[in-house]
Parts: C-alpha cells; structure tokens; sequence
C-alpha cells in the first residue's frame, strides 16, 4: 500500500426534512449499489465518512495515493459505468451546489490548519 492521503469536499443537500431524511436512508449500510461501493475502493479509497449537519454535508475520504486517478480520468471511468452514473444522478437529485460554486457538487476543500503541523512544547 502506497501513501494514503485524506482529501476533503463539500456540498449542499436541498434543505427539506424529506429529501435529507431520503438521502440519509441511501447511506445506510447496504444502501448505495454494490458497483458504487467497488468504484469507490477501486480508485483507491479505503475509508469515506460523510458528516451531515443541517443541509450541508462534509465528505472524508482516505486513499492510497498509488492507486489515485486524476478527475478526468475518474470522470471518463465513472461515466462509462452505468451503476455508478445512476447512483451520481440519484444523488445529484438530492444535491444543491454550495453558492460559489453553482455548476459543482462535492467541491474538494482546503486544508488550512493541521495540528501536526503547529510547533509543540513538551508538556
């Protein structure tokens, strides 16, 4: 196993108790298609958690930089597999792009303070 690196995104649900409480219910475990699940792994992922609060939600996933393609190409491979572009189209039914970004959903953000990376005292 290569290096893993944590990568970070955001998006918007449509702010309804129906619509979130039926997107939570696609998360459960055994929710999402099989084929999804192994797309995700496939590029390398070996843990995504996604956090809800309100109606915007915060995606972490951890992946083995070795086997991370680059958006193009994962955009190519996903739309050529038809689970996984219906399971995107589902999702995006659910979805409302952050304000700045209106054409985007899951905009990876950026990581500005890392405690590892503060100095420390020995305590």
């Amino acid at each position: 196993m290569g290096k893993i690196v944590r990568r970070c995104f955001a998006v918007d649900l449509v702010d309804d108790a129906e619509s979130i409480a039926r997107y939570r219910e696609w998360h459960k475990p055994g929710g999402p298609p099989q084929a999804v699940t192994d797309a995700i792994r496939a590029d390398g992922v070996v843990d995504l958690q996604i956090w809800l609060v309100g109606d915007r939600m915060f995606m972490i996933l951890e992946q083995d930089e070795t086997l991370a393609v680059d958006p193009a190409t994962k955009a190519i491979r996903d739309a050529a597999n038809p689970d996984v572009s219906a399971w995107d189209a589902l999702m995006r039914t659910f979805q409302k792009p952050l304000p700045f970004a209106p054409n985007l959903t899951w905009v990876e953000m950026e990581a500005i303070h890392l405690l590892a990376a503060q100095p420390s005292k020995n305590i």
